[in-house]
């Protein structure tokens, strides 16, 4: 056992991991005391739930409050907690509680885990993540609290507080809300400012990545000592909410907004702009919504949050790098610069393969989704890629989709999160490569 482990890579140990807490999951749902009706809830919808919960998605096949009851909720925060931060997160943390030696492969698989630049330092980086997700998620569990306390009463707001600050905070969207219809969401919260300015601060806080709090936390406000990688996940993550919120503002004003206040409006573009990076929640109707904003929401999906977050997507830093790139090429300049520095080339190579393979993962599903069932082209993209950026938004095809398409479903939210490149890697041998290159021969582009 312990020579497999050693032959396995970064990346496979990451791989395996989240697969075995699927699994884990996928048999405490399928559990008769897991379901509402008494009866398993079957071994499909149970891996279906337990995947896109370690995986932060939000795709349900029945709704959470409907389908499950408190056991099988507290199985899925759990998964969800777990899946957010990372099992080797998680892992190492109490490790170190239990004073145990974090030895050199542990903490490398860390960085793997966490997608930091260096490993010098992650082990008081995982403090600083478990410390710092537990004040965020406190304090938006109380925020939240006051609004559902008044509502459900002591002991059920607590917990509803509880449960939705973790989901908001992993961007995971699994919510308790559809005790008197089915799915829901927060749209009877559209116009509150307290619910919906918490849901997206835990949304943004948890999908800018660790490595940015890292460096906020020890630079504050010196901006000029930031790490470029935090100018411009900062930068990013400003231009996508505030851009896609007036776009969403701009095509739903006269049409699914019309009739709301105005700060019902500005509510609901903020957080349907936010959201649809990763998260998954809703405060109006997704699948009401017009094509163009259901075109903009696959766009956000797309993108996701920032690396080494609990959000999905290419990711924000993903999509600079190609837009830098693309600049330069337009401009034809030696390097692709941005802040005042260079990129390097292996980013550049990185950047390209992330976007490519999650494009090519999720064109071809929608094409296997479409050719099995006779559903919208429209909505199975939606749904397709909101599966593989770990969002969790649906126009409500997910409990239609049939035994394979929702196998497909469950292989495109496992990719994404652990990332789509790294589980193509998962496959590759440690075997060392003989640096030989072939004959260069030039070829017409474009």
């Amino acid at each position: 056992m312990k020579m497999f482990y050693k032959k396995l890579t970064q990346t496979q140990m990451i791989a395996i991991g989240f697969f075995l807490i699927i699994i884990t999951g996928t048999l405490l749902l399928t559990l008769p005391a897991a379901s509402r009706s008494g009866q398993s809830a079957g071994f499909l919808n149970a891996l279906f739930t337990a995947t896109s919960a370690s995986c932060v998605t939000g795709l349900v096949v029945g709704d959470t409050f409907q389908t499950w009851t408190l056991f099988g909720q507290i199985v899925i925060i759990v998964m969800i907690q777990i899946g957010g931060l990372g099992f080797m997160t998680v892992g190492v943390f109490f490790s170190i509680l239990l004073r145990r030696k974090i030895g050199l492969r542990t903490r490398g698989i860390l960085q793997e885990s966490v997608n930091t630049l260096q490993i010098g330092g992650i082990v008081r980086l995982v403090k600083r993540i478990v410390i710092g997700t537990a004040v965020f998620e406190v304090t938006g569990a109380v925020l939240l609290c006051t609004r559902f306390i008044p509502r459900f009463g002591w002991g059920r707001g607590i917990y509803y507080g509880i449960f939705h600050s973790i989901s908001a905070f992993c961007n995971a969207g699994f919510d308790l809300m559809g005790e008197g219809a089915p799915y829901v969401s927060f749209t009877g919260y559209a116009d509150d400012w307290v619910i919906n300015i918490t849901i997206m601060a835990l949304i943004v806080v948890g999908g800018i990545g660790f490595l940015v709090w890292d460096d906020i936390y020890t630079n504050k406000w010196k901006i000029r000592k930031y790490r470029l990688h935090t100018k411009i996940v900062l930068s990013a993550t400003g231009v996508l909410i505030f851009g896609g919120a007036a776009l969403f503002l701009l095509f739903e004003n006269s049409h699914l907004m019309d009739g709301m206040s105005v700060h019902g409006k500005v509510l609901s573009s903020l957080f349907s702009s936010v959201t649809a990076r990763t998260a998954g929640f809703n405060t109006i109707d997704t699948a009401a919504l017009q094509e163009s904003s259901k075109m903009l929401t696959i766009i956000l999906m797309f993108i996701g949050g920032s690396p080494g977050s609990t959000a999905g997507g290419v990711k924000t830093t993903t999509m600079v790098v190609l837009l830098m790139y693309l600049k330069a090429n337009v401009k034809k300049e030696n390097s692709c610069n941005i802040f005042k520095r260079s990129l390097e080339a292996e980013t550049i190579k990185k950047a390209s393969a992330v976007f490519c393979t999650n494009l090519f993962l999720a064109i071809a599903a929608v094409v296997a989704i479409t050719a099995i069932q006779p559903i919208s082209l429209t909505d199975t993209a939606f749904e397709v890629f909101s599966a593989i950026g770990t969002v969790g938004m649906s126009t409500g095809i997910t409990r239609e989709l049939t035994a394979v398409s929702r196998c497909i479903i469950i292989f495109l939210m496992y990719c994404g999160r652990i990332g789509s490149l790294s589980f193509a890697l998962s496959f590759r041998s440690n075997k060392i490569i003989t640096p030989v290159s072939q004959p260069v021969e030039r070829i017409t582009i474009g």
